[in-house]
């Protein structure tokens, strides 16, 4: 009698096991759904968000970089360039970050784990700042800022559907800030051709011009995303370290 090999799809017990990418694809979406819900529940108040909002405009006037409105006036004298921006805001935060993350995986496998566990903890470090500070947008602060998204494209970030998943007080950090940091930063470190390492520095940029300029972000909510990415950044370095030094502790007597 002939014994048929299973396939290596299949576990012993005959479950189709998923691909790696499906399963890293799966984890993935669970942490951003995670994180989407988190910031949800994470809602302060109205009132506490516009009192920080408050704070961080007279923080930005003492230190004179106060030039969200400017901005925004400047790039809607551009024809089309407000509506580009609001499509911008809504997809490339999420499209690019999933464009590294899979090109990481299939290019460059050793550094992919690295990658996908700092957008994982710099998540978790942002939620904690939206419950901790929960701030109203520049579009919602009163300051001549115009809400473009919603003016100018198919969003309507004040509809009763968008509302249900998204909390205009999770604003600092700037979360489009910490995944576009980290991302680019992937980018720069691992990409080949001159060409995309600049692609990857300028990214981050690019972000940063487009919160400000579709009325969603202070820069400071910005200056706090590029602090997140670096926090995660050190603690998935330093991770690994840490684990080696647990799995030889406590250190063998050399007198025993």
């Amino acid at each position: 009698m002939t014994v048929r090999a299973l396939p290596a799809t299949l576990a012993p017990d005959g479950a189709r096991r998923l691909p790696r990418w499906a399963l890293e694809a799966t984890i993935l979406a669970g942490l951003y759904l995670g994180g989407e819900l988190a910031r949800g529940v994470a809602r302060g108040g109205q009132p506490s968000a516009e009192t920080d909002a408050a704070a961080i405009v007279r923080l930005e006037r003492r230190l004179h970089v106060f030039d969200e409105a400017s901005i925004q006036h400047a790039a809607g004298h551009v024809g089309g360039l407000p509506t580009l921006l609001g499509y911008a805001y809504v997809s490339l935060h999420l499209a690019a970050t999933v464009a590294v993350l899979a090109w990481v995986y299939r290019r460059h496998r050793g550094a992919y784990a690295r990658l996908r566990n700092t957008l994982a903890v710099a998540s978790g470090l942002a939620v904690l700042g939206y419950a901790l500070f929960p701030t109203a947008p520049p579009r919602l602060s009163g300051i001549g800022v115009d809400d473009t998204v919603s003016r100018l494209t198919a969003v309507d970030l004040h509809s009763a559907f968008v509302s249900s998943l998204y909390n205009p007080y999770a604003a600092v950090p700037s979360v489009h800030i910490v995944f576009s940091v980290i991302a680019g930063a992937a980018v720069v470190r691992l990409a080949r051709r001159p060409l995309w390492r600049v692609v990857g520095a300028l990214y981050p940029v690019f972000v940063l011009f487009v919160i400000v300029a579709t009325g969603n972000h202070f820069f400071f909510d910005a200056a706090a995303g590029v602090i997140v990415a670096g926090i995660a950044f050190a603690v998935t370095g330093l991770a690994p370290r840490l684990r080696a030094v647990l799995r030889h502790w406590p250190p063998a007597n050399e007198f025993g």
